[in-house]
């Protein structure tokens, strides 16, 4: 299976905004969570091997986060037609299934996805209290049967430093993982021009 690397996107890049339903129809605005001390926005899939192997710790990581104002919405932009699994209505029990306590949204249209310039599952977007991007890189650098333990280590290290007021981290390494599955004609310019080296 090819793997795609997340695209390089300036540091300070304001959030695109959105508005994207849940499974129960409740739509989010990126405006519900101004305020928030630092905002994680994740594009994630169902059935993504790399999105498997970090899910539990993900949403870990999002509880553990939460007691410091950190909110989290993970977003799964993959065409649900050519993969049901990646449906809207699927999102609910993959979120009851491995403990997501935070938003999990679907966008149909893919249009958010190009925007924030997306391009494999899961890419992480970790932005500051300003919704500016602090962070976009790797949870860390376990892969599935590399054997290496699913720490978060990056992704935590990243946002101890967005919470103390420091800077962002100067060497961020880029996620690797499926390539969004983007609906057939409309696959944005980037796709399939940063195919991973692992």
């Amino acid at each position: 299976m090819p793997l795609t690397a997340s695209n390089e996107i300036a540091i300070g890049t304001r959030a695109p905004g959105f508005l994207l339903p849940d499974a129960d129809g409740r739509i989010y605005s990126l405006d519900d969570f101004r305020g928030a001390t630092a905002l994680l926005i994740a594009f994630v899939s169902n059935r993504c091997p790399y999105v498997i192997h970090i899910r539990e710790a993900f949403a870990a990581y999002a509880r553990d986060y939460a007691k410091k104002g950190v909110r989290v919405v993970a977003i799964n932009s993959n065409d649900a037609k050519a993969y049901p699994e990646e449906a809207t209505s699927a999102l609910r029990e993959e979120a009851l299934r491995y403990g997501y306590e935070f938003p999990y949204l679907k966008d149909e249209t893919q249009d958010v996805a190009k925007a924030y310039g997306a391009a494999c599952t899961p890419d992480l977007y970790l932005f500051d209290g300003e919704q500016r991007l602090f962070y976009h890189g790797q949870f860390d650098d376990s892969r599935p049967k590399n054997g290496l333990p699913v720490t978060g280590a990056d992704l935590r290290a990243a946002t101890d430093l967005v919470l103390a007021g420091k800077p962002a981290p100067a060497k961020q390494k880029n996620a690797i993982g499926c390539n969004i599955k983007w609906l057939a004609g409309s696959e944005p310019s980037w796709f399939g021009a940063n195919v991973a080296a692992e």
